[in-house]
């Protein structure tokens, strides 16, 4: 009775994302996601920011708005996008994100802007599951204006 009543525990658990924390650490990823064969994975393209400020060029920075900024406008399209499908943001498991240097930071990526952008969707009391993450500075994106553009896979619970 007790080997059933253990494996019955077992297959309910088995069949949970499983989001591992990076050891003596508070950043707000996930080491690893381990997401079991029974889930759907859903794969959902890179998305950009809108447009913040329609006087500005279409084609500058200006337009979009800083790196903290763009974070913000390009998550808030995965969010609904995610869900249009019946997912939201806790069901994120990867996210690779591409961030192009700043001229206002020397060339380099505001990763620290990225960061604000991002805490405010991952890593809050209302909204705690932590995805895996790369974060990479790239040389452009498609349009001269993006600083940011946002990647992500999701596991349809």
């Amino acid at each position: 009775m007790t080997s059933l009543l253990l494996a019955s525990a077992f297959a309910a658990s088995a069949s949970d994302v499983v989001r591992h924390k990076i050891p003596d650490s508070d950043f707000p990823i996930s080491a690893a996601v381990e997401v079991p064969a029974d889930k759907t994975l859903v794969f959902v393209s890179g998305m950009v920011p809108p447009v913040v400020d329609t006087k500005a060029p279409k084609d500058s920075p200006a337009a979009y708005g800083d790196t903290r900024t763009q974070t913000i406008g390009a998550l808030s399209a995965i969010e609904k996008t995610l869900k249009s499908m019946g997912l939201g943001m806790g069901d994120v498991v990867k996210m690779q994100v591409f961030l192009v240097g700043d001229a206002a930071h020397g060339g380099r990526m505001d990763f620290a802007g990225f960061m604000q952008g991002y805490r405010q969707f991952f890593g809050t009391p209302a909204q705690p599951k932590l995805p895996a993450r790369s974060a990479m500075q790239v040389a452009a994106l498609a349009n001269p204006g993006y600083l940011v553009e946002i990647e992500v896979i999701a596991a349809r619970p």
